[in-house]
């Protein structure tokens, strides 16, 4: 009985349109901001290093370097602060969770993006 409701109300709390990216892309993440009164989108671009969890529960980190500090920031997947994610470069990695790239420091942390993966001259 009480397994039913939960799973009910998780359904009717997941986003309809499902977003299109994966672990290594570049992404401008839209998020609703309220403050007081007014709500404003703020753009986080960065990449993104791993999805955690399944479900409701679902997140996704995102990283980037704000003045020469990395900075990194957890995103619920279904939340309905989140207006939209656009992808900016989609990325070609073979693995999960990209935590290593916390270690590397300026062109070794870049990672290959499909379009250049893709050309063959």
């Amino acid at each position: 009985m009480g397994m039913e409701l939960i799973q009910k109300i998780e359904e009717s709390q997941k986003r309809e349109n499902e977003l299109n990216f994966k672990v290594g892309d570049t992404v401008k993440v839209h998020f609703k901001i309220i403050e007081g009164k007014n709500e404003r989108i703020q753009i986080y671009e960065g990449l993104v290093l791993c999805f955690k969890n399944s479900g409701i529960g679902r997140t996704f980190t995102v990283r980037k370097n704000s003045y020469g500090v990395g900075v990194e920031r957890v995103f619920p997947l279904h939340s309905p602060r989140i207006a939209n994610v656009e992808v900016v470069r989609p990325g070609k990695v073979r693995r999960a969770k990209l935590y290593y790239i916390r270690e590397k420091i300026g062109k070794a942390a870049k990672i290959k993006t499909l379009i250049s993966a893709k050309r063959e001259d």
